[in-house]
């Protein structure tokens, strides 16, 4: 395929039309001068691949960050039929319920600098990260299957942050249907020993502040004011939710050959939502979610003790989260679809939430302003914070892009970043960076993402979601 095979529709989006054995059209949100990046590693093949299975409603949806992934695009967006249609662990991704908290402080960014360095050393020393990392809970059979029941309602409970925390993360911290029972004892053995760890990859916790807001009212609503400090906490489901994954994977091939499921590439394996094993992944699923709840629950908590160590116990006590939002998900969701409400099940890989307002789902406080909508860039350049808007919940069940999206490989990052000091690199842009080691930090510098700013100006200018804040990055912790 190539940019030829697009149509545009819109000053942001772009359709693929029904060919061959596709059900539903495909289309992307991008600007025209981002088509050469999507097409070149021919992550769009796979929004029409994502066309061919039964039961999609609507259209295959790319978000702008989109990229290559496993099955479905990394930004990609389908929704089922709870009937008809299917459930694939390929288009929820590995790193089940992978996500981002946001807290904002009454601190502002210029009383932090002095103890900048301080502060960085002191949030490596006490989040563990790296590949294999363990954190400081060991549980037993019966308290881990609290946390796959609980999630961050159970972390809380144990002293690991505080109440006013769950009705401000999605799903309030914990997604019903998790079923521990269906979780194999591989994945109890890995995951047993990480809650409260970063993990690696493009795991991070990183304090900024807010640089620039665009929407006064909303940045209100969210606790967001112009020069102060923020923490952002980017991390997942650890080894439990990819052995989730793996475990999983191999039961839908099986099913999709038992239930004749024509697939154009294997790794969209795939069961109906209506049998045994569709049923079985959604459970054991959300258990890796609401893995992945208490793991940021529990590095809030630890963030917080280490800035009342560094910085004080009143700016511990001004870190309030803003909203926390999944981007490896799949939720069953009622949408208005032609006219009439559906319950459809929502795959969301690579690709956040964004309901705009009036959503019952939503906390109180944004039912009218919408969802906040959050979006890390790269460790060197901003993130944003964006609102979600009804458009979103008319065109793309409510969803937006979750980062930047990756411009190169991390095997063509590492290429790139050989011979580079790329921590002090990082240092001379006013961004202290800690890493288990170069290699992180060589496949996460800035280069290997593409530009936040344009993918935030597509979704903008698409009218899924509107800006409300610029945050620019002072200090980072990677894996």
């Amino acid at each position: 395929m190539s940019t030829r095979d697009l149509k545009r529709i819109g000053p942001a989006l772009w359709e693929i039309p029904r060919r061959d054995r596709m059900r539903v059209p495909g289309r992307i949100y991008a600007t025209a001068a981002m088509l050469p990046d999507i097409t070149r590693d021919n992550a769009h093949q796979q929004v029409v691949n994502v066309a061919h299975l039964p039961g999609i409603v609507g259209h295959s949806l790319a978000m702008p960050d989109i990229h290559w992934g496993y099955g479905f695009p990394i930004g990609g967006v389908a929704a089922f039929d709870l009937d008809e249609g299917v459930i694939s662990p390929g288009g929820v991704g590995y790193d089940i319920n992978c996500g981002v908290r946001l807290l904002h402080t009454d601190v502002l960014a210029e009383n932090i600098l002095p103890k900048l360095d301080t502060l960085v050393q002191a949030l490596f020393q006490r989040i563990p990260s790296g590949v294999g990392s363990t954190g400081p809970l060991r549980l037993g059979k019966q308290d881990l299957d609290q946390v796959l029941i609980r999630g961050a309602g159970w972390a809380v409970e144990q002293g690991y942050g505080q109440p006013p925390d769950l009705p401000l993360i999605e799903e309030q911290g914990a997604m019903p249907g998790a079923d521990p029972g269906l979780c194999s004892q591989r994945a109890r053995q890995r995951g047993r020993d990480q809650l409260g760890t970063l993990g690696s990859g493009n795991h991070f916790v990183e304090i900024g502040y807010v640089e620039e807001v665009f929407d006064e009212e909303a940045a209100g609503v969210m606790g967001l004011a112009l020069g102060r400090a923020t923490l952002m906490i980017h991390t997942g489901s650890r080894g439990f939710g990819h052995q989730v994954c793996d475990d999983f994977l191999r039961v839908m091939l099986r099913a999709s050959r038992q239930y004749g499921i024509d697939l154009p590439d294997r790794q969209l394996c795939c069961a109906p939502l209506a049998s045994s094993e569709g049923r079985d992944y959604l459970a054991a699923m959300a258990a890796a979610v609401n893995f992945a709840f208490a793991n940021r629950q529990i590095i809030t908590h630890l963030a917080r003790e280490t800035f009342a160590s560094v910085l004080g116990d009143r700016a511990a006590a001004s870190l309030g989260t803003v909203f926390e939002v999944a981007h490896n998900i799949a939720k069953i969701e009622t949408h208005t679809v032609d006219g009439r409400e559906r319950r459809l099940c929502v795959h969301r890989k690579g690709a956040t939430r964004a309901f705009g307002p009036g959503r019952p789902e939503l906390p109180g406080r944004y039912r009218e302003t919408g969802q906040p909508v959050l979006i890390p860039g790269d460790m060197g350049r901003c993130s944003y914070v964006l609102r979600g808007r009804r458009k979103a919940l008319a065109e793309t069940f409510g969803s937006a892009c979750h980062g930047a999206g990756r411009l190169l490989s991390r095997k063509r990052a590492l290429k790139a970043g050989r011979g580079r000091q790329l921590i002090q690199e990082m240092k001379k842009h006013g961004v202290t960076v800690l890493a288990r080691g170069h290699r992180t930090v060589a496949e996460e510098m800035p280069e290997a993402y593409k530009d936040v700013s344009a993918v935030v100006e597509a979704v903008h200018e698409a009218g899924l979601a509107s800006k409300v804040a610029r945050l620019k990055p002072l200090g980072v912790i990677k894996g």
